[in-house]
């Protein structure tokens, strides 16, 4: 059937599907109340999504369904930014990914940096806290944390974020 309408356009198709459905369902015996009423709001309800899609603009029906037209420009700063980027990334800074494989006088240099910022917070500090001021990857900290507590150089308070760092 739909090899016949080629040339159509699909709303005109769609006007033929819906005529023809009539027709189909005509020809059954008659219905009750409940249905009648149910086929009725079916067809206002596809009477008015047809409307709806003949008088949209064509911007309006690719670009994302909220009936604003979206620029190019305006795409643009999102894809730049990257999903929940809030922050500007450092030049030639690696984001993503595992880190290289880093040698054990990398991880005690960075075990030293965070016990001297430690020493100098007796209040203690969080995960975040240690990352931001020793400007570290998310993915760098948790290994020097892991080797310090298991040496024992290092105390905390607290459970899972609210984790607080202190120096022994």
């Amino acid at each position: 059937m739909i090899a016949a309408h080629n040339n159509r356009t699909a709303f005109e198709l769609s006007d033929t599907l819906l005529l023809d459905a009539r027709a189909h369902m005509d020809s059954f015996a008659p219905m009750s109340n409940l249905k009648n009423e149910i086929n009725r709001l079916a067809e206002t309800f596809a009477q008015g999504v047809l409307a709806a899609i003949r008088g949209a603009s064509l911007d309006e029906i690719s670009g994302g369904g909220d009936g604003r037209a979206r620029s190019s420009s305006a795409k643009a700063p999102e894809a730049a930014r990257g999903r929940g980027s809030s922050a500007p990334k450092a030049p030639g800074a690696k984001r993503g990914g595992r880190l290289h494989r880093r040698s054990e006088e990398e991880l005690g240099a960075i075990g030293d940096n965070i016990i001297a910022l430690l020493k100098n917070h007796p209040e203690g500090l969080r995960a975040e806290q240690i990352r931001a001021e020793l400007n570290l990857d998310a993915k760098e900290l948790p290994r020097p944390i892991k080797d310090l507590l298991a040496a024992k150089k290092l105390k905390t308070k607290g459970q899972k974020r609210a984790t607080t760092y202190f120096a022994k």
